[in-house]
């Protein structure tokens, strides 16, 4: 009896659940020229419109957010939300538009990220 009685308290954890709905993942925000060659060449052909990949490579998920054709140069990506839910990945971005202050250039750009983290067996939800 008292192996059965440790067995269910073994069995019982308190969870919080608001706690564990989401829970942010680390990443790294890959500079331009340490971005793998597979990923420059993917980029390459996908600038002229909006794209979201995600790419495996080894051990890592690389998340690619890219915003199309901008008329000017100037603009950025912020990370809002890199979160792990049970259900998925949650990759949120905002792009940014050229500060009042700077003069953007007047040559088109083609705004996107490069995150790397630790690849997981999850399905991953773009936003922004």
């Amino acid at each position: 009896l008292p192996g059965l009685l440790l067995c269910l308290l073994c069995g019982c954890k308190v969870t919080n659940l608001k706690s564990e709905e989401k829970q942010p993942l680390e990443y790294t925000v890959v500079k331009e020229e340490d971005i793998p060659p597979a990923i420059d060449s993917l980029i390459e052909s996908k600038k002229q419109e909006e794209f979201q990949i995600t790419y495996q490579d080894g051990a890592y998920l690389y998340l690619l957010r890219g915003y199309g054709r901008q008329k000017t140069g100037g603009y950025s990506i912020q990370v809002e939300e890199l979160m792990l839910s049970a259900e998925s990945i949650l990759f949120k971005t905002s792009l940014i538009g050229p500060s009042k202050e700077e003069e953007p250039s007047l040559e088109p750009s083609y705004p996107y990220i490069v995150v790397k983290l630790e690849y997981r067996e999850a399905p991953v939800q773009f936003e922004g």
